[in-house]
């Protein structure tokens, strides 16, 4: 017996490795060679390609489409209805299957309702992309992009709040982390839990 669950209208193809505690809901469909890690949870209407992978306790939300060339890191969030694209220039008459680019999102990374991610850039460490933003290019570690085409316009804490950072510094309001940030980068400078 599966220790994870599927849903009886969706498919999970013979090939696909799915982790342990992972749910996938309403018609779903996961390719052979796609490997999901464990604790995961795929909303309505997932589709999961072949050759991606799915890192751990990652939450992909209703009518998200996983394309060869996309790598989810652990703990990333995926809002309903974002996009992610794995060819600069499609035509449905030209094959491009040769020319899939890399997009990476890394740990803890929340992509919003409607965001698209153009392919062949990364998201960082614990990025935070606003709904129905377009993203074209790599966005920094705790950056908040939001817009078309999107910009940084703040920064976000790793627990999820905005941080409010002023003289290259700033602790944020909800779990106190403390941040240092230089050279249009943000770095963490006390781990949760933990005081100087």
């Amino acid at each position: 017996m599966a220790d994870y669950f599927v849903h009886p209208t969706s498919f999970v193809d013979e090939g696909a490795a799915i982790g342990q505690g992972t749910k996938i809901w309403h018609f779903c469909h996961v390719m052979p060679g796609a490997v999901i890690g464990q604790r995961c949870s795929l909303g309505q209407n997932v589709v999961v390609m072949p050759g991606t992978r799915i890192g751990d306790n990652v939450k992909i939300q209703n009518n998200v489409s996983i394309y060869e060339g996309v790598e989810l890191e652990d703990d990333v969030f995926c809002g309903p209805s974002c996009v992610f694209t794995n060819v600069i220039n499609p035509r449905s008459h030209v094959s491009r299957k040769h020319a899939y680019q890399k997009t990476l999102v890394k740990r803890g990374a929340s992509i919003g309702a409607n965001a698209t991610i153009v392919c062949g850039i990364t998201l960082h460490e614990f990025a935070f992309i606003g709904a129905g933003a377009v993203v074209t290019s790599d966005v920094p570690a705790y950056a908040l992009m939001v817009g078309v085409p999107a910009r940084r316009v703040g920064w976000m804490c790793q627990c999820g709040e905005r941080l409010h950072v002023s003289g290259g510094t700033g602790a944020c309001s909800g779990c106190r982390t403390e941040y240092e940030e230089s050279g249009g980068a943000l770095r963490q400078i006390v781990p949760p839990g933990r005081s100087k």
